[in-house]
């Protein structure tokens, strides 16, 4: 049974780049240099590759949420104050208005 795997361009490229370590057309201190890790993450990857395939190059994180994220209370009162204060603003500046203001740190992304 086949199954679809989501690859980034990276992974792709990581996946090329194992591939060739695997046919003996590439070494892995080749590869490495390539890929800007060191020797012993490439090792890491053969071994990932030799278990799982294509999909132990797939980063295990797509899809979770991230750890550094603010709680759904505290994104709906900035974007309610946004929405409020500052429509007309650009992000940086209505970042700048919340710390200053309402002493809310938010990035601007």
């Amino acid at each position: 049974m086949s199954c679809l795997i989501t690859m980034s361009q990276k992974e792709l490229h990581r996946l090329e780049l194992i591939q060739r370590v695997r046919g003996r057309s590439l070494t892995v201190v080749e590869a490495a240099a390539l890929l800007r890790l060191s020797r012993s993450q490439v090792h890491r990857l053969l071994q990932a590759y030799d278990l799982a395939g294509a999909d132990g190059l797939v980063s295990k994180k797509r899809g979770r949420p991230s750890n550094r994220r603010h709680s759904e209370d505290f994104r709906n009162l900035v974007l309610d104050l946004v929405r409020e204060h500052y429509a007309d603003f650009g992000p940086t500046l209505a970042a700048e208005k919340l710390l200053e203001r309402h002493r809310i740190a938010v990035s601007k992304e």
